[in-house]
């Protein structure tokens, strides 16, 4: 219910409103909507030992923006890190302060509950608010989708040759994914 009306205040542009979490994305192919004949196994060859490259990132709600660090690991210090980046974006910085509070929801993850993340989480404490979503709900957490379709649609059926192949397709992957998901029509006049 609280999240409910979270998501109605960040449509009223009341809040900003971000929905955060971690996933990571393969060398070898994601096979999205494929099949196979009964029985047999559902395989792609696929040259050398599988690599993987982290995401850490938050859904912008009422943007409909994914904002993403790339990174070897999933640790508190990857957190640390991309919190630094949500900073530039949102937080307070010379010459600016947030007109709107951010909440930020999480879940309950060991990257988040650290003693170094709830510290720099708590060092944010004047301009960005945590929600904390109940334990085993990814449910709840709309970033989980972005993640999905990320994965199905923009990086499936796909080999990279090495990590560094795979982490620019990602924030290729990102831009496009950004781009589709706003409106055609913004800020348009008609002149009488």
């Amino acid at each position: 219910m609280r999240l409910h009306l979270l998501k109605q205040q960040a449509q009223a542009g009341d809040i900003i409103l971000l929905f955060g979490d971690e996933s990571e994305a393969l060398t070898h192919p994601y096979l999205a909507r494929a099949w196979a004949k009964r029985g047999c196994d559902l395989r792609v060859e696929a040259p050398g030992q599988s690599k993987k490259r982290a995401m850490i990132g938050a859904l912008d709600c009422a943007a409909h923006k994914l904002i993403v660090n790339t990174s070897a690991t999933k640790r508190s210090g990857d957190f640390i890190t991309f919190l630094g980046r949500l900073d530039a974006i949102y937080g307070p910085g010379p010459g600016r302060r947030p007109d709107k509070p951010v909440v930020f929801v999480l879940d309950n993850g060991p990257i988040h509950t650290s003693k170094a993340s709830q510290a720099a989480l708590a060092g944010r404490r004047d301009w960005l608010t945590i929600e904390w979503l109940p334990k085993y709900a990814p449910e709840l957490n709309d970033i989980e989708r972005s993640w999905r379709d990320l994965k199905r649609h923009f990086l499936a059926h796909q080999t990279f040759a090495d990590i560094d192949h795979l982490d620019r397709a990602i924030h290729k992957a990102i831009a496009d994914m950004n781009h589709e998901r706003q409106p055609l029509c913004t800020n348009l006049r008609i002149a009488a």
